[in-house]
């Protein structure tokens, strides 16, 4: 017998399970009909864009650097237009059969094949373009434009490259620029707000980056921003249609405190001897000549150079690629000696009055150690002023010896000893000022009443670069007020820097003028010799730092047969006085006499900056 309650009940069930699978096909159909529509609608745009990403290239277009001039207008460094033969390996499959084609008629040179065959792979694999040849002459030119046809993976194109118009004289200080490097590459994209994909670009386009010098110190500002050129690409990725182009922005113009004539004068006045030039504008600080000698071709290593010859410079004896202006450090010698009886005066351990008998030598009282004058039989009876104008060593060993070390360094630390004074100075070097901590952490020794007495005749650990020394001489200049050093015409970022005593008066400094004008003017002066060399009245102090000490000139004579072992020629002047407007150091290694080798350097670097206005 059916029972009919089960029956309809089965049939419920049934029911239920039919309105189930409906509903869960019809859940599953209106999922796929979303996806479709996700698919094919709302993420379309975000599709589209990575597919037209998949389509083009961006290659960054290099902008024209910026013109460097001096603080006359005149052109110091400028872009020459040149014509480079270029090639894109991406299109190239044998090359080896290329270069045989290309020297049939274009002579490359054994450097330039190698270096193709080196970097073909690699540039062809970045899809980069590769340098075959550069500078190409007019006749070149010709000939490559005639047979065009056979090299469609080849082109010339027209490139810049870097010329400094007066090639050696300012090598250290204007510097150099080179090819970019993909670590520097990168931070100049994030800075420009470039993506990462944008650095596939043509690294024979000319994209130099500041290495050295003012080039490198200036390379944002020079440089400008990088344009882009947007180019439809194949499967493989070569190159077709451009799309778009977005302009590059030209680097900006440097405009400099260098003086171009005064710069020639300096490196002619070397004439290749081993040292250094230094001259700035005493009011604002802006650096007027900067000369390192012996220097070296910049437009070469610019544009190109041998391995052969950059290695001959790079392991020529005179070291032409070190910066003796900013980086080599000498010992002040006797040019210290006006500082020095400024901090007598500043402590009231002498007055203009205090003299002394000066006997040649003085004796340290400690253990009775002579260190001896230049002067055999001294100076007898003197002054500071005295001191200063025959430059008495003895006088100043007393002094020094009076003086405590820790007052005496921060006293010299004013004048620009131990430190930083220049704004834009590449790879400065701060010289050394020494003091018992830094003896002990650094010898392990301590501190002797000697290392003062040495200290105050500018001689012992005490060392200064020639721009510091341009320094010191501008701040006994301005009378003890002065701006922080700058390449750059009318740099507002200079602060000025006060030398703070209450001790010293207008009278001081002028006596100090006084007897640097001495130095000169005065029968007795040691820089005597240079009186006739101007037309107006110079303020100077000149040294000869010794290297090998020696107890008589007889010992001297032998030990100077060897140039290494010579002492070396300092001075640092200032003028026109009374109201000096520039100020000069001059340092040249084994030159032996300040006075009367670095001297004449300094008088005729101040001729061309005062007769020349």
């Amino acid at each position: 017998m059916i029972d009919l309650n089960e029956t309809i009940k089965e049939k419920k069930n049934f029911f239920n399970r039919l309105v189930f699978v409906y509903l869960f096909f019809g859940m599953l159909f209106l999922f796929f009909l979303y996806r479709t529509f996700s698919l094919q609608v709302s993420s379309f745009t975000d599709y589209e864009i990575a597919s037209l990403e998949n389509k083009t290239r961006e290659i960054l277009i290099q902008p024209i650097r910026g013109i460097i001039y001096d603080r006359k207008g005149k052109i110091i460094v400028n872009n020459q237009p040149n014509y480079n033969l270029i090639l894109k390996p991406s299109q190239i499959d044998n090359i080896n059969e290329h270069i045989n084609m290309i020297v049939n008629f274009i002579e490359l040179s054994e450097e330039d094949i190698a270096y193709i065959r080196e970097n073909f792979k690699r540039k062809a694999r970045l899809n980069r373009e590769l340098i075959l040849k550069k500078n190409l002459s007019m006749e070149e030119i010709a000939k490559f434009e005639s047979r065009r046809y056979k090299f469609p993976a080849t082109f010339i194109d027209e490139r810049y490259s870097r010329e400094n118009i007066y090639s050696e004289i300012f090598s250290h200080a204007v510097g150099y620029v080179g090819s970019i490097g993909d670590d520097y590459l990168e931070e100049i994209l994030i800075d420009q707000n470039l993506s990462l994909k944008e650095t596939i670009f043509k690294y024979s386009n000319g994209y130099i980056v500041g290495k050295t010098g003012l080039e490198n110190i200036y390379d944002k500002k020079l440089r400008g921003n990088f344009g882009k050129k947007i180019y439809e690409v194949d499967a493989s990725g070569k190159l077709l249609n451009e799309l778009q182009e977005i302009p590059a922005k030209n680097g900006e113009d440097l405009y400099t405190s260098l003086d171009i004539e005064s710069q020639k004068v300096a490196f002619e006045q070397l004439n290749n001897r081993r040292g250094a030039v230094v001259a700035v504008e005493i009011e604002s600080g802006a650096i007027v000549t900067y000369v390192s000698s012996p220097s070296f071709p910049i437009n070469k290593i610019t544009n190109g150079m041998s391995s052969a010859d950059f290695n001959q410079l790079l392991n020529d004896q005179d070291k032409p690629f070190f910066d003796r202006a900013g980086q080599g450090r000498y010992s002040p010698a006797s040019t210290i000696k006006p500082a020095i009886g400024l901090y007598g005066l500043e402590n009231k351990i002498i007055d203009w009055e205090y003299s002394i008998h000066d006997p040649g030598f003085f004796v340290l009282p400690e253990d009775g150690r002579i260190y001896r004058g230049w002067k055999k039989g001294g100076h007898g009876n003197i002054t500071l002023m005295d001191a200063i104008i025959e430059s008495s060593n003895t006088f100043f060993f007393s002094l020094a010896y009076n003086s405590e070390i820790d007052k005496l360094v921060e006293h010299l630390s004013n004048f620009g000893f131990g430190r930083n004074i220049c704004i834009d100075c590449f790879i400065p070097d701060d010289g050394l000022l020494p003091n018992p901590e830094w003896k002990m952490n650094t010898l392990n020794f301590g501190w002797f009443k000697g290392d003062t007495v040495n200290m105050g005749v500018g001689q012992g650990y005490l060392s200064a670069t020639p721009i510091q020394l341009a320094y010191y001489s501008a701040f006994l200049a301005k009378k003890g007020t002065l701006n922080k050093f700058s390449f750059i015409q009318n740099d507002n970022t200079n602060k000025e820097e006060t030398f703070m005593s209450n001790n010293l008066k207008d009278e001081d400094w002028q006596n100090i003028h006084k007897s640097m004008i001495g130095v000169i003017e005065n029968p007795k002066g040691t820089a005597g010799r240079l009186r006739s060399l101007k037309n107006y009245t110079v303020a100077a102090k000149s040294g000869t730092v010794e290297l090998v000490s020696t107890e008589t000139k007889e010992d001297y004579k032998i030990i100077r047969e060897v140039e290494g072992q010579r002492d070396h020629a300092i001075i640092v002047a200032f003028a026109p006085m009374p109201n000096p407007k520039y100020a000069v150091s001059v340092v040249i290694e084994n030159g032996e006499s300040g006075g009367a080798v670095a001297g004449p350097v300094a008088i005729n670097v101040l001729n061309s900056l005062i007769n020349n206005e």
